[in-house]
């Protein structure tokens, strides 16, 4: 396994757990499951599907609604891919 593939998966564990957490509204998981099917995309090359997914979780970090918790996760996951250059 590479270590974007590894970041990959960190990534996905993290968004899951979002995703589970009912403390967090709706809106925001749905969100987090969207960026979990994006990350999954195979098939798309993995620059698309990190970009797009930073896109989203810029978003929805911004909600006014989500907790403070759930920020700090979002903003680690975000950083986390940006850390897989844009050339792969």
């Amino acid at each position: 396994m590479s270590d974007f593939e590894q970041v990959i998966q960190e990534c996905k564990q993290k968004l899951e757990y979002i995703a589970n957490d009912n403390s967090v509204p709706r809106n925001i998981r749905r969100s987090a499951n969207e960026v979990l099917e994006t990350l999954s995309k195979g098939k798309e090359p993995l620059f698309l599907r990190t970009s797009s997914s930073i896109s989203i979780l810029e978003d929805i970090s911004n909600d006014p609604n989500i907790p403070v918790h759930t920020r700090t996760l979002i903003w680690d996951v975000a950083s986390q891919l940006e850390t897989i250059p844009v050339d792969e």
